[in-house]
């Protein structure tokens, strides 16, 4: 069986686990973590970068951050996972969920104007497949009517728009570093990018349990003490060390999942020159990350079609979000503003197909040969 991911593995991780359950502190902030905070902060670059124990506790951080309160509105893609409104309902706002570009499954940013009222709060933005939201139109609206933008860069490590990182955009963004991201931390972790200056001391705050923790450790206050509103956000240094074993060979991962994905397209391509199926498409400003590789076939049906003929040929390939204004949760959370053109229709068109560090070429070869035999059966391919 082709599995859908293999979490990155690239030689160190347990080295550096074995190293982190033998120091004096490993419940948080430890070296590992530091090390992988700073790399962040110098790689992205933002003014703070804080580890996680995942990319939903980063959300709910921004949510806190922004001051969500009971009845804002929070305008977001319906296209997204769940955490991305969860972590703002939690905080009691309602979500006003907006269609999406059918070219990159992004938020269409030409429908935010029309979602705004008097208590829109936010835009938060999720980077589908780590490529790009049309950023700069998205923060010049968030500058008329001062909002904040949240960037949901879950999928996003290492990707650019217009060569600036995703993450640093908005006023804040989070990264995921679940197992089927290109970077992890074991299992799950996440990072918030504090871009605003505003929010750097009462992100520290938040994270540790809304006391003046991390300033007592620096000298700044002689004792620590509860401050404000918060939770326990901090990633254990275990979950740290493996992280760091992947970021040492970060470039590495990124070019060889990037051999694959475009090894992908170009076996896929003229399956698509001849109308029978979609391949992503990459905005000229973006640089993406290989994060996910995915068709678009010709409605819901052939696409469980394929699935089905995928699964039985060993290859695990999955379908993707349910729009979440179309789930029980949304439709007493949030509301749609405009028309459904594409959210749901191009959702249940979309097949993600294994890629992860380490595939072999062969492997990637027998999915592209499988697809094409299954149209070959089912409607022969034009000569």
């Amino acid at each position: 069986m082709i599995p859908f991911n293999r979490p990155a593995y690239t030689g160190n991780e347990d080295k550096y686990v074995f190293e982190a359950m033998r120091s004096s502190k490993i419940s948080g902030d430890g070296e590992f973590a530091k090390r992988c905070q700073r790399w962040f902060e110098e790689n992205l670059p933002c003014k703070k970068a804080l580890l996680t124990p995942s990319c939903t506790h980063a959300l709910e951080m921004a949510a806190m951050l922004i001051d969500i309160k009971e009845g804002d509105e929070v305008i977001m893609p319906s296209f997204t996972f769940t955490s991305t409104a969860n972590a703002f309902v939690l905080r009691g706002a309602n979500i006003v969920f907006v269609d999406i570009r059918p070219d990159t499954m992004n938020i269409d940013e030409i429908k935010i104007e029309q979602a705004l009222t008097e208590k829109t709060k936010a835009i938060v933005v999720m980077h589908y497949a780590g490529v790009a939201c049309e950023m700069d139109t998205i923060m010049d609206i968030a500058k008329k009517y001062n909002l904040f933008v949240i960037e949901d860069a879950a999928q996003g490590i290492l990707s650019k728009y217009k060569g600036k990182s995703l993450g640093t955009l908005g006023h804040i963004g989070a990264y995921s570093f679940h197992e089927t991201k290109n970077y992890t931390s074991g299992g799950e972790g996440g990072l918030l990018i504090i871009n605003d200056e505003r929010f750097v001391e009462r992100a520290e705050i938040i994270r540790e349990k809304g006391t003046n923790r991390s300033q007592f450790f620096r000298g700044m206050v002689d004792k620590y003490t509860w401050v404000d509103i918060g939770s326990s956000y901090l990633i254990n240094e275990i979950s740290a060390a493996y992280l760091w074993g992947n970021l040492e060979k970060a470039d590495e991962i990124y070019e060889n999942r990037l051999n694959t994905w475009y090894r992908y397209y170009l076996g896929l391509k003229d399956l698509e020159d001849k109308g029978i199926l979609q391949i992503p498409k990459i905005p000229s400003n973006c640089k993406h990350n290989a994060h996910i590789f995915y068709i678009k076939v010709k409605d819901l049906e052939e696409r469980t079609a394929l699935l089905d003929y995928l699964k039985q040929n060993e290859i695990l390939a999955v379908f993707h979000y349910v729009p979440l204004h179309t789930s029980p949760a949304g439709s007493k959370f949030g509301r749609f503003v405009g028309e459904d053109l594409y959210t749901t229709k191009e959702s249940e068109r979309l097949i993600r197909l294994p890629i992860y560090y380490g595939m072999r070429k062969v492997e990637v070869d027998k999915v592209i040969d499988s697809i094409k035999k299954f149209y070959n059966e089912t409607k022969p391919i034009p000569q």
